[in-house]
């Protein structure tokens, strides 16, 4: 066992939060390592955040470094609103993590390596001349370095695997150590192990084996200086259920209270493209609250089912990323001319083309707002984290069946998989807002198939229904009866009826989500920029300094007060994970002359970025 310790190195045991990162080979568990660390923090009663990083290869060579597979989490007996900026402990399974983490791990922090993957090959792969274990390059940090695959091995021999089979088990003793490590109960991942294996007992067995020899070897270990023992008292929440969620799964849930509040069966016609997939795979799980799943072949082809879902008389739902969400581009615009309820979902990615398919980004916002041929204006929400994504698709379906209209829900990548503690709502406290279908006319009254109500939506019509057959397509209507029309004052008529009826969507106030209503300066977010910018802003509030956070979630209409709060303050600072999308936006409908902080590394924005960004404007 190779052990340093750092002069500098800070004590874990008098924070109120701590992050942990654990890295790895893609085919080492270290998203499964993390879930299971993330459900044991949760049942501890602490606040969390965490940040899910895959590679981008289905399964790049083994010890390559771009095969390396990361989960953090910040965790603490406070409120956590971010993944954390650099991690406390990294816990680098071979040298390619090692290499990819280290930048990130704070002066005088703990790293944890096994030294059974230090192998002269695997250091090859990673670009090391040397090994950095034994060569002192790690000086400026604690450093535990011993053999967890020899470790593993010898744990579940009992049970009869072979080298390869029982090496599957090394992030079990990994996690039994960091269990151990911050005072975490082991049984609710027995229970896990033993439910997911129950078929196979024996390989539920090793695991749960190699598990408690990991916490065995924290406990009995006497060892000097780098690891010990932190307790971790728990947040204070406000009383009720909780439970953790990702973003995909807030999405999931929340179309279906959505489609429930709207007392309508749901459709969801998709097509498999990451981040966007764990949306149908959950979907999939809810068939008996009336949800339809279906798989289409292409990603046309999920729009369209969708859209012929809600002609049908069921809420359509599609989703997909930012090179779906191109091919759907026809469909969408064929959804805003037949005025269909749709609520579409972009899981943004990084981009263009296949771009970054697991790295988070927000450079899809000119697709949803202006990305369409012709004039095809549709509303665009955002959420702001993943337990928001809930709240928002709820209201996604409220203005999709409300205003007969598409709806582009925005989350990102991060949103998607990270996951946070969520305080299950009352369904009770959710108001209603049923469907309401055209069923039969007045006698003597002719069906007007686009005749408006007062929120400028057209009849909500179920094919077959006596008396009022219509038609629907592509090509242009007649402003009242839905037949088709070539004429030019027709067509001026109807670009604008559509344009008055997304612009009069009734979008409440915009509010202030920390500091005053004006000041020096205001820090505009959308999206998942929140978590930092409102610690970034905490910290220089506390300074004494007038910083403001606002945060939009309604991108297309913008809140009709947005233009007069953002005026009382000196300057507006808008950091985006794009090149200034959003600041055009703002400067297109407001005229307000934001600037610009960005952002398209694939990554979150950090708390210190932020922090910084806003010092430089104060000063």
């Amino acid at each position: 066992m190779a052990t340093q310790t750092a002069e500098n190195r800070p004590d874990l045991s008098t924070q109120d939060a701590i992050t942990v990162r654990f890295a790895g080979d893609s085919g080492d568990g270290m998203q499964l390592t993390g879930g299971q660390f993330t459900l044991s923090t949760a049942l501890a009663g602490n606040d969390l955040a965490t940040f899910p990083d895959f590679p981008a290869e289905i399964r790049a060579p083994q010890g390559t470094l771009f095969g390396v597979s990361a989960f953090q989490i910040n965790f603490g007996s406070r409120q956590i609103s971010t993944a954390g900026d650099a991690p406390d402990v990294l816990v680098a399974m071979n040298p390619a993590a090692l290499k990819t983490n280290l930048a990130a791990l704070k002066p005088g922090g703990l790293i944890i390596a096994d030294t059974g993957a230090f192998t002269k090959r695997n250091l090859e792969k990673a670009h090391y001349d040397s090994n950095p274990l034994e060569d002192g390059s790690l000086a400026q940090f604690d450093l535990l370095a011993f053999d967890i695959s020899e470790r593993t091995i010898e744990a579940v021999k009992p049970f009869g695997l072979g080298n390869k089979d029982a090496l599957r088990s090394k992030n079990m003793w990994t996690l039994g150590l960091a269990l151990w490590m911050f005072d975490r109960p082991r049984e609710p991942i027995h229970d896990w192990l033993r439910a997911k294996f129950k078929n196979k007992p024996e390989i539920a067995d090793a695991n749960i084996a190699a598990l408690d020899a990991g916490h065995a070897y924290g406990e009995t270990a006497e060892l000097a200086g780098p690891l010990k023992q932190v307790d971790m008292p728990p947040a204070p929440a406000e009383p009720g259920l909780y439970r953790t969620i990702t973003g995909a799964e807030a999405v999931s849930l929340g179309l279906v209270a959505g489609a429930q509040l709207a007392e309508l069966p749901m459709f969801f016609g998709g097509y498999p493209i990451t981040p966007a997939s764990a949306i149908l795979h959950h979907l999939a799980k809810l068939k008996e609250f009336g949800v339809t799943t279906f798989q289409a072949e292409d990603e046309i082809a999920a729009i369209c089912s969708a859209i012929g879902a809600s002609y049908a008389g069921q809420l359509g739902v599609t989703s997909s990323s930012g090179p779906g969400i191109a091919l759907k581009g026809e469909a969408m615009g064929l959804a805003i001319m037949v005025e269909l309820p749709l609520v579409i979902v972009n899981s943004q990615r990084g981009g263009p083309s296949t771009g970054l398919p697991t790295k988070t980004e927000q450079s899809d916002l000119y697709q949803a707002v202006y990305g369409r041929n012709g004039d095809a204006p549709m509303p665009v929400i955002a959420a702001r984290s993943p337990s928001d994504a809930f709240d928002v698709a709820i209201e996604a379906c409220r203005i999709a069946t409300q205003y007969m209209t598409p709806v582009m829900l925005l989350t990102d990548g991060y949103i998607a998989n990270a996951a946070e503690p969520w305080l299950v709502p009352d369904p009770a406290t959710f108001e209603p807002f049923p469907a309401q279908f055209l069923e039969q006319l007045p006698e003597g009254e002719p069906f007007l198939a686009y005749k408006r109500d007062e929120k400028g939506a057209r009849p909500w019509v179920k094919p077959g229904t006596p008396g009022l057959m219509h038609r629907v397509g592509g090509i242009e209507k007649d402003e009242l009866t839905g037949n088709i029309s070539y004429e030019p004052a027709n067509h001026q008529k109807m670009t604008d009826l559509r344009a008055a009826k997304v612009n009069g969507i009734d979008v409440p106030d915009q509010d202030v989500a920390l500091g005053e209503d004006t000041g020096e300066l205001v820090v505009v977010g959308w999206g998942s920029t929140y978590g930092p910018i409102r610690q970034a802003v905490t910290r220089w509030i506390a300074k004494g300094r007038k910083v403001s956070h606002v945060h939009v979630r309604n991108i297309w209409p913008l809140p009709g007060n947005l233009g007069e709060l953002l005026g009382g303050f000196d300057k507006v600072l808008l950091p985006e994970m794009n090149t200034g999308q959003f600041k055009t936006v703002l400067r297109d409908q407001l005229l307000i002359d934001a600037e610009s902080l960005t952002k398209t590394s694939g990554q979150p924005f950090y708390i210190n970025e932020l922090e910084a960004a806003i010092g430089e404007r104060l000063s």
